[in-house]
């Protein structure tokens, strides 16, 4: 495994994806949800895919913070 930040990018990007659409089918209904909530799930999955390592530093050190 030579590149992990595009290893951890798909995946993290993958995931998001399907959270922030699944979470648009609740605020927006399911048919309205279902219909146009991908759009904003690709915007939000790509910038959270790029960013993921300094996601996941921020959530090691909120971590650290509530455990010490």
């Amino acid at each position: 495994m030579e590149n992990w930040y595009s290893i951890g990018a798909t995946i993290i990007g993958l995931i998001s994806f399907f959270v922030i659409w699944i979470y648009s089918f609740f605020v927006w209904g399911v048919l309205f949800g279902l219909a146009i909530g991908w759009f904003p799930a690709i915007i939000g999955s790509i910038m959270i895919g790029l960013l993921w390592p300094l996601i996941v530093a921020f959530i090691a050190l909120i971590a650290l913070f509530i455990y010490f």
